[in-house]
């Protein structure tokens, strides 16, 4: 038995296996160092943890897109994070428009709803045109042809958005009525982080709830788990494709608004690393699974936001928050390694009658 063992090991296994080892080793010796330390009290942990259920809110928006693109036609819509960045990018110049009009914090609400009107159209729009020309033209093309035309696709919408609004960065304004904090059972949370909390959180249960009782939802699953019969059932595949898309942008525009109200600034290169990370998300849950894409996000937001001060601080690492992106891409490498279906598996849903 230990020969047929020694056979099955490769020296490229031992070799991750021993950096795993390692990783995990450096992770446990950190935090016990840091909690040993104190460096922190129990108001900061609850700040970070906060921090980063806001952040793992709008990764799992975004992961949406991928995660139902992937479970339809099992491929990566890499240009998904220029959907994400088109919505709220264009919507910066709505919210320009309503401070000259004096609405911005005279009508709050209604000044809102019309800057994620206006993200969630442009987004929408975005992807369905994606679909309809880069993707669906290439349908029956090798899995490596539509993969290089979503890379493509994500250049050309950076730079066309470069083009149309330029390279700056554009300021989102502030809000008086997101200013400020509440105090919950002695825990602070600041307005913008309940919003960006909450908001995801009742977004993905809609979303979810599109995806399982739906008759569109229905088609999706159905479509996820045979095209061919789903056709011969009378289900329009390429209706249902395009409303899967539409329905990722939609996700990736209601995100993109929630990114801006913790992030209020605006770029056409915004995308690129929200997009890796919840992309890293949805490989951590499962990609191809809704729920695995909302825990995988949830779980790289809490990494990123505590991971930092928690494993790196107590080994004396300078500027330990400047390797949160290492910590999430670390994440994908292993997951990709050692169990590349997730947490939760690759599947969209059970496709129930």
């Amino acid at each position: 038995m230990l020969r047929t063992w020694r056979q099955r090991v490769t020296a490229t296994d031992f070799v991750i296996w021993t950096i795993g080892i390692a990783i995990a080793v450096m992770v446990v010796y950190g935090s016990a160092k840091t909690l040993a330390l104190g460096k922190y009290d129990t108001a900061t942990w609850l700040d970070l943890t906060i921090t980063g259920l806001a952040l793992g809110g709008v990764y799992a928006l975004i992961a949406l897109g991928y995660t139902l693109v992937y479970g339809i036609l099992r491929m990566i819509n890499f240009a998904h994070s220029e959907v994400f960045m088109s919505g709220p990018f264009t919507a910066v110049f709505v919210a320009d428009g309503l401070i000259a009009l004096g609405w911005w914090n005279k009508y709050p609400i209604l000044s809102l709803l019309l800057v994620t009107l206006v993200a969630v159209v442009v987004s929408t729009t975005i992807a369905i045109l994606l679909e309809r020309i880069a993707y669906r033209p290439l349908r029956s093309a090798p899995r490596l042809v539509p993969l290089i035309t979503a890379i493509g696709a994500s250049f050309f919408l950076q730079y066309t958005f470069r083009g149309l609004y330029g390279s700056g960065l554009k300021g989102y304004p502030d809000m008086e009525l997101l200013k400020g904090f509440w105090m919950l059972g002695g825990i602070r949370i600041f307005r913008t982080q309940a919003t960006v909390i909450i908001g995801a959180f009742v977004l993905m249960l809609i979303l979810y709830a599109i995806v399982q009782k739906t008759k569109m939802g229905k088609a999706m699953r159905s479509v996820s788990e045979d095209k061919e019969a789903a056709a011969l059932m009378g289900i329009n595949v390429d209706r249902t494709i395009a409303n899967t898309f539409a329905l990722g942008g939609t996700a990736a525009g209601l995100a993109g608004v929630l990114y801006l109200i913790l992030f209020p600034q605006a770029h056409f290169f915004m995308g690129f690393i929200p997009g890796l990370k919840a992309f890293t998300a949805a490989v951590l849950g499962g990609i191809g699974n809704v729920p695995g894409a909302f825990l995988g996000a949830m779980l790289l937001g809490l990494l990123e936001s505590v991971g930092p001060s928690l494993f790196l601080d107590g080994m004396g690492i300078p500027a330990a928050y400047q390797l949160k992106d290492a910590i999430a891409f670390t994440i994908l490498v292993f997951i990709l390694i050692f169990r590349p279906t997730g947490i939760l598996g690759e599947q969209l849903t059970q496709a129930k009658a």
